[in-house]
């Protein structure tokens, strides 16, 4: 009888205990931690999509399929250890703040939950590893989506999502047209920076009316601009009493706003970046 031998590697162990950490933390979540709300659905979702998307990586690469799969593998396998390591991250940040922290819940589901957040911090560091692995190195050919823009492009359009989740668990940005231009410009800069990741993974940078190069600098200054407005508008017409009202900032609100900032950096940064980038694509 024949037998199958896996060539090993670093970098298959690494994908192997990612796979492994987040099935653990979605399974014990799923199976016995009593959770609920929209928050809880976010935290599942971050490891069950990480542990499809790793599961997929690990038999395309084991089978040596990646010729027939209509995408650029070198791009695609970096941007989903990008944001299995984002989405893990959020994870193990939210789920013990909304979960863990003051919640009457019964030992046995608490113990679940203690178990979930573990193996998700476990999961996160496979993924940071995973990107250190197969990032570009200075000096090297390597896709978009391996270089420090289009790394840039997958924490922008992370945060984004953390932040679509914190406003929409409570609306909050209905009382004033101020708020609903900020929700704009998450939304339409969320769709850019997507559609930027989706062309390089997809081979379709080509099918752009402009240059690849100008179209970035071009919506990455507009991304700067729009942020930047965001970064202003949100603290001021959420927590000054004039425009809030009588209400007081939750946490959230705070959280947002930290956010939209953390997003204006990052946005900053690959701004810079693109400027004085030349990149080959894969």
């Amino acid at each position: 009888m024949p037998v199958v031998v896996f060539p090993t590697s670093r970098l298959l162990w690494v994908r192997v205990a990612a796979l492994l950490f987040t099935c653990v933390a979605f399974s014990v979540a799923a199976h016995g931690a009593a959770l609920y709300g929209g928050m809880a659905d976010w935290c599942i979702f971050c490891w069950a999509f990480s542990f499809a998307c790793t599961l997929l990586v690990l038999l395309v690469e084991q089978f040596g399929l990646q010729a027939r799969i209509p995408v650029s593998w070198s791009n695609f396998h970096i941007t989903i250890a990008c944001y299995g390591a984002l989405l893990c991250l959020s994870a193990s940040v939210i789920f013990p703040l909304f979960f863990l922290r003051n919640q009457p819940v019964s030992s046995d589901a608490r113990d679940h939950r203690i178990v979930s957040t573990v193996f998700s911090c476990l999961a996160t560091v496979a993924y940071m590893g995973e990107v250190s692995l197969t990032k570009a190195r200075p000096g090297e050919v390597a896709g978009y989506m391996a270089t420090a823009p289009g790394l840039l492009k997958v924490c922008q359009t992370s945060l984004a999502c953390v932040i679509f989740i914190l406003v929409s668990d409570s609306v909050s940005y209905n009382h004033h047209a101020a708020l609903k231009w900020c929700m704009a410009v998450y939304c339409i800069c969320f769709i850019l920076s997507m559609a930027v990741v989706l062309l390089c993974v997809g081979e379709c940078t080509g099918c752009l009316p402009i240059p690849f190069s100008k179209f970035l600098s071009a919506y990455g200054l507009l991304a700067v601009i729009m942020y930047l407005t965001a970064t202003i508008l949100w603290p001021v017409f959420q927590f000054d009493k004039q425009y809030r009202g009588a209400g007081s900032a939750s946490s959230k609100l705070i959280a947002v706003a930290v956010l939209t900032a953390l997003n204006f950096l990052l946005y900053l940064a690959d701004l810079a970046y693109t400027a004085r980038l030349v990149f080959v694509s894969v």
